[in-house]
């Protein structure tokens, strides 16, 4: 048996319509094997949230291109820690603004942003070297 799949959920929270970039990551990561859960358009933070539960999600990548990044960004990671899965990462990507970036990673709402032009194979190698840190995190823990 082999070494269990990444899990991803691939989320466009909000009122934002714009969800190309969301595909694009979401094959790429599929394409580099990992298991991919996309949720569709306009989904709240608690649908995001639930479907990340259910789904059994390693992360959440959320994509926002609206503006309301500093209120979506928090508001997930508060529901995911009311909810007792506060070690799902989460991760975005949209048009943020640097400070914006800087204050939600230092405020643990998010473990990495990627912005507009990123190479789909460094999201990919982040979510990988992450994912290894967390394993072995867990196992120098236990």
């Amino acid at each position: 048996m082999g070494e269990r799949k990444i899990r991803v959920l691939v989320a466009k929270p909000g009122l934002d319509g714009h969800d190309r970039g969301a595909k694009v990551v979401a094959r790429a990561l599929r394409d580099a094997g990992m298991e991919v859960v996309y949720t569709g358009l306009h989904q709240t933070p608690e649908q995001v949230v639930e479907a990340a539960i259910q789904e059994d999600v390693d992360i959440i990548g959320l994509s926002i291109l609206s503006g309301a990044h500093m209120t979506i960004f928090p508001r997930i990671c508060e529901l995911l820690k009311e909810n007792s899965a506060g070690d799902i990462m989460v991760i975005g990507g949209g048009i943020i603004p640097e400070e914006d970036i800087r204050e939600l990673i230092s405020n643990g709402n998010a473990s990495a942003i990627f912005t507009p032009g990123t190479a789909t194979s460094e999201i990919v190698d982040w979510i990988r070297e992450a994912m290894r840190e967390k394993v072995s995190h867990k196992e120098g823990v236990s």
